[in-house]
């Protein structure tokens, strides 16, 4: 996994800091360590980093604000380290463009995993996007055009979050399927995503709010005990 990939370690707390580039550097990992929010966000729009572990709370300015400048010029894979174990904080990270989210204490092998997850998904090509060439799929009156990224249903454009875009992409691929919250967790947010399943629901919510809702159409079904499945 490590390849000498340079891995960016933004903690202020010095103890785990240390402890974190003891163990990368082990597996060998190249690291540097940054302390304060504004610096950390200078340091990775200027350098070359092959994944970046970065704390929410740091001294001027916050983790979140971090990822989400950073996201507006890269793609470099961001995992958020937190002491704060919920759920909204998680699919806030998660919105504005981060790849995973760990909750302190954590172990080195599950943070090992999420990395191995995060460093795959940025290094390996798009399956679908690159060859789609202007795909599209198509439920009741709802058209996603899989290389513009839209998302249209009659001729209103939907908004929608990059995260919510793949999972209303896989649930139309594999519409008339139910589909577990297991299966949606490994497939949207990656085979080895150890995170709570619950972001699944938040995420359907958030699909039903500007889908469902808006349009009062029922697009996605839930079945009591099991997950989801859209429908024709």
């Amino acid at each position: 996994m490590a390849d000498g990939k340079k891995i960016f370690i933004v903690e202020d707390e010095n103890r785990i800091a240390r402890f974190l580039q003891m163990e990368l550097e082990h597996e060998g990992f190249e690291t540097e360590t940054e302390s304060n929010g504004s610096r950390a966000y200078e340091r990775i729009i200027q350098g070359d980093f092959d994944l970046v572990l970065l704390d929410v709370m740091l001294p001027d300015m916050d983790g979140l604000t971090i990822c989400k400048k950073v996201r507006e010029l890269s793609d470099v894979p961001i995992i958020m380290l937190t002491a704060r174990d919920d759920v909204n904080d998680k699919v806030q990270g998660l919105d504005i463009g981060a790849d995973d989210y760990v909750t302190k204490p954590f172990a080195i092998p599950e943070l090992f995993a999420r990395m191995r997850v995060a460093l795959r998904k940025h290094t390996a090509p798009e399956h679908s996007r690159e060859t789609s060439n202007g795909e599209e799929l198509k439920l009741k009156n709802l058209t996603m055009n899989i290389a513009r990224h839209e998302v249209m249903v009659d001729d209103v454009l939907v908004e929608l979050t990059k995260k919510e875009f793949d999972l209303l992409e896989y649930l139309i691929r594999n519409k008339r399927s139910v589909l577990t919250r297991d299966q949606i967790l490994s497939q949207v947010w990656g085979y080895d995503y150890m995170g709570d399943t619950n972001v699944v629901d938040v995420y359907i919510r958030y699909l039903r709010a500007k889908l469902d809702d808006k349009f009062n159409e029922k697009y996605i079904h839930t079945m009591r005990g099991v997950g989801y499945v859209v429908k024709d």
